[in-house]
């Protein structure tokens, strides 16, 4: 019978490129800047990576539709190399088949890194192309802002949230993720910002408003895996293990049928039951000590505070102008900025929100460290509400 990979797995390196409109700067140039750090973290050099794993969202933009970007670029020795795509969740993807290699047995030493290079497309958002009747039929002129307008519609007339308060939450979600930012020199948006500045900003889609969206970045995320065992041979001795790894998709009951009222990510409770079971975490309010979470827009982030049971049903909007998600709240959300400020180059911001919670954990944040940071929680959300890939890690020191 499965028993999950709790502490099976250990994160020996991590590496992250500085997110933002890298012109001058191809996807190889990003990848070798990952993956230089995360070696010089693990200390070892790259041919003793037996296995690697590609994580691309938008293959058509500057990178290709294989692995062979990864190995010829980073000139990887002859190994095994796969590349995957899972929308936004593209960067936990690329973990999660590095992980499941080294938990299997299947190789001491695996590499997971996502990659993406947006900003040179002449396109504004994620460039979009037709993808034949289907998608059209479905999907027509639909965009991002849009669907999370409606998470944001159905959320307030079901739980009966003023306009006025579920605007003041989502500006406190968007000046926390800024003010975070700004201490962190990889970070995309640096700059911070008031509520005035946000409730003020340019509609973009009722009630989302400029800063209530996260944009596209050019960037690179990676991290180095093997057994807990070879961690200590490599010298190791704070180790951070993966304690759950866990992906549910939509499979057309949100779209389809009339059982969902629109007020929440479905996949995300799920996901996050299984997760929290795997990682042997009973009640998750007191056990995780940092998130990072799908904050493709404001609304987004509140919803997800209840989907992943860290606020109760109709409460996340004010336990956030309480203060409970920020820096130095009960839960820290997005201490590094999260895509909506670090930035978000799709196939890396999984790899990305996993690089922070490994550095809190080791001592290494910076101005941004947490006074305690033992085991996190990372959440992405690849779609849109109504349909939609949700993948779920959790990391923390082995033991923890």
């Amino acid at each position: 019978m499965a028993n999950g990979i709790r502490d099976r797995v250990a994160i020996v390196g991590m590496g992250c490129s500085r997110f933002g409109e890298r012109w001058s700067d191809n996807a190889e140039d990003l990848m070798l800047e990952a993956l230089s750090e995360a070696l010089t973290d693990a200390g070892i050099e790259r041919n003793k990576i037996e296995a690697a794993w590609l994580g691309v969202c938008l293959e058509e933009n500057n990178v290709g539709k294989t692995a062979g970007p990864l190995a010829q670029g980073l000139r990887l020795p002859y190994i095994a190399v796969t590349r995957v795509e899972n929308a936004c969740a593209t960067g936990t993807e690329a973990l999660r088949g590095a992980v499941y290699a080294v938990a299997s047995g299947a190789y001491d030493i695996a590499l997971a890194l996502g990659v993406e290079k947006l900003k040179d497309t002449g396109y504004g958002g994620l460039p979009v192309r037709t993808r034949g009747v289907v998608a059209d039929l479905w999907l027509p002129n639909a965009s991002a802002p849009g669907a999370f307008a409606q998470l944001a519609s159905a959320y307030q007339a079901k739980y009966g949230v003023s306009y006025d308060d579920l605007k003041q939450a989502m500006a406190h979600v968007s000046v926390k993720s800024h003010d975070n930012a700004a201490l962190n020199p990889k970070a995309h948006l640096r700059n911070k910002i008031t509520i005035d500045d946000v409730l003020k900003a340019p509609t973009v889609a009722e009630p989302l408003g400029l800063y209530d969206c996260s944009g596209v970045s050019d960037g690179a995320a990676c991290a180095i895996v093997t057994t807990p065992e070879i961690a200590r041979e490599l010298g190791k001795r704070d180790i951070v293990t993966v304690k759950s790894l866990q992906l549910a998709v939509s499979n057309g009951e949100e779209a389809q049928f009339s059982n969902w009222d629109g007020a929440s990510v479905r996949t995300a409770e799920v996901a996050a039951a299984k997760a929290y079971r795997e990682a042997g975490i009973a009640d998750p309010r007191e056990a995780l000590d940092l998130i990072e979470v799908h904050d493709c827009f404001s609304i987004t982030e509140l919803v997800l505070m209840e989907n992943l049971g860290l606020s109760d049903p109709g409460r996340a909007p004010f336990d956030i102008l309480e203060g409970r998600y920020d820096r130095n709240g009960k839960i820290p959300c997005q201490v590094d900025g999260g895509l909506k400020c670090f930035g978000h180059p799709i196939g890396a911001s999984g790899l990305r929100m996993v690089y922070e919670v490994y550095q809190q954990i080791l001592g290494r944040a910076g101005e941004r460290q947490l006074p305690k940071a033992d085991i996190g929680l990372t959440q992405n959300l690849g779609g849109h509400p109504h349909q939609n890939v949700c993948a779920i890690s959790i990391i923390g020191r082995l033991g923890a």
